[in-house]
């Protein structure tokens, strides 16, 4: 891969041509020159039917759903991974994680000399060169200081954790015993009193006043850590003093888990309601997404599998996608997408140009969404180190192996994984199969010795060979 310096970053192409929307006079140049903004709000172990829009009946999630009825919902949206740092590089690069080392590696920062490299093309890089201010408000979780930040990679302003998981209310990740502060503003660690979704949340607000008054458009990453552990509500404050790992993995319920999705859907509503406020929603184009599928408290149905799994429960994720003037209202897409679509998607929406030379293995699904184009058949490609997991998905069927076991499916029809057709279609399943083989090839091979989560251990840590 090419090494890519800030030379380069700032030689990357301008804005190209504008997509039209409506444009009043005396408005900011944004709504003017016809870009528009970007709000990627990133959910954290979601599953995929964890929003009342997607079939969730113990809560409601009315703010989220609010995006499927303005906007589109797209119901076979993919993660690029089971697990979060690998997703979310793929989702920054517009690339398959495996072409990096950092994305061999779960969870990303147990290696302090692993990580998104500096000077890497990212989606916020190239916003940036194109006039776009960029800020990532939340959980980064591609590498630590002082060898990796959002800082280095693309974005102006970052609020949030360097880290994966931390307690909602002392901000601290605590593993056996030992607390490490992950609070942020840059690089600067800061402390601040509250339940972290409603902090991410008064940093967001705070960050669109000052967007709204400037005259460039904007990213606006807001990747929450809720729903993943510590199962903490916004009311177990007095639980949380109790010194425990952060794992906890003794602890959360049902009623916990709706709680704090509630809260999520709450703070998704307060940001949306300040887009609305400013005048911004009308040129903003808001995508609400998760960044694997969900854990032990999460509802997949009608998958089966979690995360940590290539079983559609632990990839397939719910995607919303709201822009007005451009997308119809209340549309349900059954266009197959990946994390890595984003990068290029966004960018065309934006009239942005990649970095010469950087091509993504993503593709740009505008046409689709936007109803000039018909839904594409895709095929895509996962791996996951744990259980010696593979999988690879190429129209409606699905090449699967697990512990040594393989499998092929037809996940429409069979969207629980139950009928193999491995020997019925012997021919489908061998092309498949070797496809993998193919592209595997292509990719960084996993080092003799990766540290993952045993999800089902009883939530021990194992180190896997």
């Amino acid at each position: 891969m090419a090494d890519w310096n800030r030379r380069q970053l700032l030689r990357a192409a301008g804005a190209g041509a504008a997509v039209a929307l409506g444009a009043g006079e005396g408005r900011a140049r944004t709504r003017r020159d016809g870009r528009p903004n970007i709000l990627f709000i990133l959910a954290d172990d979601l599953g995929y039917a964890d929003l009342s829009c997607y079939g969730r009946e113990d809560y409601a999630t009315p703010h989220i759903d609010s995006l499927a009825r303005d906007g589109l919902k797209l119901t076979n949206a993919y993660a690029n991974s089971a697990v979060c740092s690998p997703t979310r590089l793929a989702l920054i690069t517009g690339r398959y994680q495996y072409r990096l080392a950092g994305g061999l590696d779960e969870p990303l920062g147990r290696n302090p000399e692993l990580g998104l490299p500096p000077g890497l093309p990212t989606l916020p890089s190239m916003l940036r060169a194109a006039g776009y201010r960029t800020t990532l408000i939340g959980k980064w979780h591609l590498g630590p200081l002082p060898k990796f930040g959002p800082l280095m990679s693309g974005y102006d302003q970052f609020f949030g954790s360097y880290g994966g998981g931390l307690d909602y209310f002392t901000h601290a990740l605590t593993i056996r015993g030992e607390s490490t502060p992950d609070l942020w503003d840059g690089k600067t660690a800061v402390k601040r009193n509250g339940y972290f979704t409603d902090v991410m949340t008064d940093r967001a607000l705070s960050e669109l006043r000052d967007l709204a008054k400037g005259d460039a458009p904007f990213l606006m990453s807001l990747h929450y850590t809720a729903p993943h552990w510590p199962w903490e509500a916004p009311n177990d404050e007095a639980v949380a003093k109790t010194i425990r790992d952060s794992f906890h993995y003794d602890g959360g319920s049902a009623k916990t888990y709706a709680a704090m999705v509630a809260n999520l859907d709450a703070n998704v509503g307060r940001v949306l309601a300040a887009l609305g406020q400013s005048g911004l929603d009308r040129d903003t184009i808001v995508i609400f997404t998760s960044d694997n599928g969900g854990e032990r408290f999460s509802k997949n149905w009608p998958f089966t599998g979690m995360k940590g799994e290539l079983l559609e429960g632990g990839i397939r994720v719910p995607a919303l996608i709201r822009w007005p003037g451009r997308l119809s209202r209340g549309v349900v897409s059954d266009q197959v997408a990946a994390s890595m679509d984003w990068l290029p998607t966004l960018l065309a929406a934006a009239g942005a140009s990649p970095e010469a030379g950087y091509v993504s293995d993503g593709e740009n699904l505008l046409p689709v969404l936007t109803g000039t184009a018909p839904a594409r058949e895709r095929t895509l490609f996962w791996r996951h180190h744990a259980n010696q997991q593979s999988a690879m998905r190429q129209g409606n069927h699905k090449y699967l192996s697990l512990g040594g076991h393989d499998y092929l499916f037809d996940i429409a029809a069979d969207p629980q994984e139950r009928a193999n057709l491995k020997e019925a279609q012997k021919a489908r399943f061998e092309s498949m199969k070797a496809a993998f083989a193919t592209w595997n090839a292509t990719m960084l091979p996993y080092p003799a010795s990766t540290f993952s989560y045993d999800f089902h251990d009883t939530g021990k840590v194992a180190d896997r060979y």
